[in-house]
């Protein structure tokens, strides 16, 4: 405890005098008279006595203690530490990215701006805002013991019933009723809903109602529009062609249609199941049509779902600006929308992974048993998604153990791990179905994950370790480095985050770890250390490290890189209105947030816009070319069934060609040894072939001497391909 000698120096006096060695000033650390073990608050678990009312009561924590920043007499009021590490942070982006590529100067760089983002700290030009105020509740943990009963009833006949890899009817009835039953009888009932539904009550019996318009409000629709704008523009073109992994998608809907409604799809290494009962949701109520185009609103539908789960998470840890600020940088971010444009599952790991990080936080920063029961039901969903979904259990285990680590949590220990028990539950409930697959084929159901984890790759088991490592660094770098080399989600080599927001990342990190050091708010850390728990499913490809990093496996990790974002220039926006005037310090502010912001888009535009769909053309094959070539066969009076495309390595995928074409169940490959067969057919015929395939042009020739050539030229010159025509023939020969 301080005395009252307000000339004795402080810890923050101490470090300042480290950071600031040109001053020549000694401190002496002054002797610590007493220390309080830390073991005697985690053994005193054991000896807590939680007797809880009935109803919750709120407790509001009171012991958190903010940094004193000293302004120095004659200092220089601007904040110009703060505007240097910035601009020192974006030269280290700009440095490491392509195609400048100066690694040694990029580090150097780095921990020149982190020593700067550091001294501005102690000087108040960074100002963390504290999170918003929390209440933690004591919970009676009771139940509605009947209720309760019937839903774990509903929930073995769930699992019972889901054998044979099948949805059918009775499986999900019985489900949705043992959820229902679970959350009737954990569910805490709350006096404010009930005010919130008489005053809704009381507001529909008024005839003249009255609305009012805020500016923060305007903001929000403004922001939400130019996010849109960013996430659907050009959405028929860009991406422009699909890949094989597409044709995989839609025979797995295809089946479905057909009424084969799997719990998990075993093709192609095997994938969860939702995004297939979606896609088969939009062409059945919506008509979409099976194309590229639908996959792609399915994707884009679930990133625009995820990002309101960004903005509450803001919210959550650091008020509502913060909230805004993670919203639209991550709503424009060149990362998730290239993600969420990919026509793959890869979204559903950025939806999952913010609404589980939200619910938890939520959950334990108010103890409220609702947060913990949705936050189970949205874990359990989850593994539906997709397979890095996998991950969200590891995350939550740590959150609740870094929560039961700190002080807030004493006298709730027990009621938190109730609570996380709870969670647990319904996640299982909910996660029955695809539990019952796992156990009947456990080969098929992890197949894809040990393939990446095992010894079947390039890497000798011996290396496995050295290749974590290396994976590690790889995928901790890619915010400024690399994010890979996979075209179909990235531009290759580029990195994940702009210059902008990579050096407010950057920042943010250093913030959140020095606003650890000052209050120990397990939040904090947990931000942080979720960063590589949910870079984990990239890391994890250790047979095949070419893998890693990548923008869709790391995805989750998106949720707290644009968090601490968010963080960051609310720390230099209150700064910078504590430093001013009120009025000048917020027009500063915000105006400093807008033109950087601005900046930010426009690179994020042009990395997704031109960049991106310009090497993603150059890379994909043109099918849809071949498929537009087919149709105009076809209106002009071709037969679809005199139509083929030759076969040929490494070339067009026919199935592709098919959807392309408007004809996804038929299949217009052919082989050389095939055409003779073709002969039987009296209709005109058209063949598509590889310009370099002289095994077939020859062998059409021989087949076919009435027919001839013609070759298309395509949008990207080095994809043209031969068309051969042949005309009718009544003889059939």
């Amino acid at each position: 405890m301080l005395g009252d000698n307000m000339d004795e120096p402080t810890v923050l006096d101490y470090v300042k005098s480290l950071l600031t060695p040109w001053k020549k000033s000694s401190i002496q650390f002054p002797a610590i008279e007493s220390t309080e073990d830390i073991s005697d608050d985690v053994a005193g678990m054991a000896a807590e006595d939680i007797s809880p009312p009935d109803k919750y009561t709120p407790v509001v924590e009171t012991d958190q203690i903010e940094p004193v920043h000293k302004e120095v007499a004659g200092s220089i009021s601007i904040p110009w530490r703060a505007g240097t590490s910035l601009l020192v942070g974006m030269g280290a982006q700009w440095v490491l990215a392509p195609p400048q590529r100066a690694p040694l100067i990029g580090i150097i760089l780095l921990l020149i701006s982190a020593w700067l983002v550091v001294w501005a700290f102690l000087c108040g030009e960074w100002k963390t805002a504290p999170p918003p105020e929390t209440k933690l509740f004591k919970d009676p943990l009771k139940m509605d013991i009947p209720s309760f009963g019937i839903g774990i009833l509903f929930a073995l006949l769930t699992f019972i019933t889901s054998g044979g890899n099948r949805f059918s009817l009775l499986n999900l009835a019985f489900l949705l009723l043992s959820l229902v039953f679970l959350f009737r009888a954990l569910w805490r009932k709350e006096s404010s809903k009930k005010n919130f539904l008489s005053n809704l009550t009381s507001s529909l019996k008024h005839r003249e109602w009255q609305f009012s318009i805020s500016g923060w409000f305007v903001l929000l629709i403004v922001s939400t529009f130019l996010v849109l704008v960013f996430r659907v523009k050009d959405l028929s073109v860009l991406p422009p062609e699909m890949v094989s992994d597409h044709a995989e998608k839609y025979l797995d809907v295809i089946n479905i249609l057909n009424g084969n409604t799997q719990i998990f799809f075993p093709r192609n290494g095997g994938r969860e199941a939702l995004q297939f009962y979606l896609i088969s949701s939009l062409l059945l109520l919506f008509n979409t049509g099976i194309n590229f185009l639908t996959l792609k609103i399915s994707t884009v539908l679930i990133g625009l779902l995820a990002l309101p789960f960004f903005y509450l998470l803001g919210k959550e840890i650091g008020g509502r600006r913060t909230g805004y600020i993670t919203f639209v940088f991550a709503g424009t971010a060149y990362w998730l929308n290239v993600v969420s444009r990919a026509g793959m599952r890869l979204p559903f790991y950025v939806l999952f992974s913010a609404a589980a990080l939200y619910f938890l936080i939520k959950g334990l920063n108010s103890s409220n048993r609702n947060d913990f029961l949705i936050c189970g039901l949205v874990l359990g969903l989850g593994m539906y998604g997709y397979s890095a979904n996998r991950i969200l259990p590891f995350l939550i285990f740590a959150g609740v153990i870094l929560f039961l680590l700190h002080k807030k949590s004493q006298g709730y220990r027990r009621q938190v791990l109730g609570q996380t028990g709870i969670l647990f539950l319904i996640a299982l409930v909910a996660y029955l179905p695809l539990l019952r697959y796992s156990i009947q084929d456990p080969a098929g159901y992890a197949g894809r994950m040990i393939s990446r984890l095992g010894t079947s790759g390039a890497v000798p088991p011996a290396q496995l370790l050295s290749t974590f490592a290396v994976n590690s660094f790889d995928a901790l770098s890619m915010f400024s480095w690399s994010a890979g080399v996979v075209w179909v989600t990235s531009v290759p080599d580029y990195p994940a985050l702009s210059i902008i927001a990579g050096a407010f990342f950057y920042a943010g990190a250093v913030l959140i770890l020095l606003r650890y050091v000052y209050n120990r708010r397990w939040m904090d850390i947990f931000l942080l250390l979720s960063i590589p728990i949910l870079l984990l499913p990239s890391i994890l490809s250790l047979a095949y490290p070419g893998e890693n990093p990548n923008l869709y496996r790391t995805g989750g990790a998106a949720v707290p890189v644009f968090l601490i974002i968010g963080l960051a220039f609310d720390s230099l926006m209150s700064g910078l209105e504590e430093r001013f005037s009120p009025a000048w310090g917020s027009s500063l502010a915000w105006g400093i947030f807008t033109a950087l912001f601005i900046m930010s888009a426009i690179l994020n535009y042009d990395l997704v816009f031109n960049k991106y769909y310009e090497q993603y053309r150059l890379s994909a094959q043109n099918t849809s070319e071949m498929g537009e070539v087919i149709r105009g066969f076809v209106d002009t009076g071709g037969d679809p069934g005199s139509v083929w495309v030759m076969g040929y390595p490494h070339w067009a995928d026919t199935r592709l060609v098919s959807i392309n074409a408007g004809y996804p169940f038929t299949d217009f490959a052919l082989f050389t040894d095939q055409i003779g067969d073709t002969r039987q057919s009296p209709d005109p015929k058209l063949f598509i072939v590889h310009p370099e395939d002289k095994t077939s042009i020859d062998t059409l020739l021989k087949f076919y001497e009435d027919g001839w050539f013609q070759r298309y030229n395509a949008a990207v010159q080095a994809k043209d391909f031969l068309i051969y025509f042949v005309p009718g023939n009544e003889s059939g020969e």
